[in-house]
């Protein structure tokens, strides 16, 4: 065989590899341009149905499109972090079909998903029946924590994660997952929903009705866009928005402590979290590999730290409160860390 050949069969193998994370808020899907490199898609994970005005036949709309246009019915399958029951399964399977459709992902590939820690066995399962039940996945199908997928690209190009010593921290929208990792096996998995972005966007909403002394009231969508577009732990500047009043009319109005005071108390939350109770526990449980993996930076993933200077302020007070240096790391995009990371295992898998 000619190093032509050989090099050919390789992109072929490598281009079929596929990441994906369906998230609770977001799905993110890492697959091939059909140029030889890569691009990654995030949308809504919901979906809206509504019926054709001419035929009468039920249509599914999904992600961003389903959020503005259905905001009254969309369906948002996956707020608990994992498909509950018959119909979140079933919403699950039509939007994820949707979406692998619009995408054109390849039906015949490897993919490797991106699952989180959560005790919730039956949960995991439906997961594993929506994914491994769609039509893509042919070549071979995989699942592996969500904290190690969204914690490779925090450490570098590679696959350089999987032969370390470290600890993972996952600050998602229902979950916040720590863990450490020797050499890709798990030590103290741990696991909360108190800490969560889904929290944050309640106490916005809260929030923002106080500051507005009850004249405004949010939902917990128009709360979380104002946390994604506005958060920031350094540079936070007020910002004004417009609501329409039920007996007519429209209320303008600043939000200022509204959107910082709510992420301030997450980054407390979440440094007491880990270094309180899951970095004893590490600690009783696995000494040497605690002291190997507080030696070197702690990934920080998932979607509140895309949030700009959290990840920073992070580092600042949970060190602060160890009494010692902690080094803080995030990916260039933490909300779809998990997809590049899954994407880089089904890469070598193939």
């Amino acid at each position: 065989m000619s190093d032509d050949e050989s090099t050919d069969i390789n992109e072929t193998d490598e281009s079929a590899a596929v990441g994906v994370k369906l998230g609770s808020t977001r799905t993110v899907l890492d697959i091939p341009d059909g140029r030889g490199g890569r691009e990654r898609h995030s949308v809504l994970t919901c979906l809206a149905t509504y019926e054709d005005a001419i035929t009468g036949e039920e249509k599914v709309l999904f992600g961003e499109e389903a959020a503005v246009e259905y905001p009254d019915r969309v369906r948002f399958m996956l707020r608990s972090g994992l498909p509950e029951d018959d119909d979140s399964v079933a919403d699950a399977e039509r939007f994820f079909e949707a979406v692998v459709d619009a995408h054109d992902v390849p039906e015949d590939s490897a993919v490797v998903y991106a699952v989180p820690t959560i005790d919730n066995e039956a949960g995991v399962e439906n997961l594993k029946s929506v994914i491994e039940g769609s039509s893509i996945g042919q070549v071979e199908t995989r699942s592996y924590p969500e904290s190690l997928c969204g914690a490779i690209p925090a450490y570098g190009d590679g696959l350089d994660a999987i032969d370390e010593v470290f600890i993972s921290v996952n600050l998602g929208s229902t979950t916040m997952e720590a863990c450490a990792y020797r050499r890709g096996e798990q030590l103290s998995p741990f696991s909360t929903g108190s800490v969560t972005g889904n929290e944050v966007d309640r106490r916005i909403v809260a929030a923002v009705e106080e500051e507005t002394q009850g004249r405004v009231h949010i939902d917990r969508t128009t709360a979380r866009e104002y946390k994604e577009q506005h958060g920031d732990v350094y540079d936070f500047e007020p910002f004004t928005d417009v609501v329409q009043q039920p007996g007519g009319g429209s209320h303008e109005f600043t939000v200022d402590r509204g959107v910082q005071e709510p992420i301030d108390r997450y980054i407390d939350e979440a440094v007491d979290v880990v270094a309180n109770e899951f970095l004893p526990e590490l600690a009783n449980d696995h000494m040497k590999p605690y002291q190997l993996a507080l030696g070197r930076p702690l990934a920080a993933t998932g979607g509140m730290a895309c949030i700009p200077g959290l990840t920073e302020e992070f580092e600042k007070r949970l060190s602060e409160e160890l009494d010692r240096d902690v080094e803080v790391v995030s990916p260039d995009d933490p909300a779809t860390a998990a997809a590049d990371g899954a994407a880089r295992i089904a890469q070598r898998l193939v």
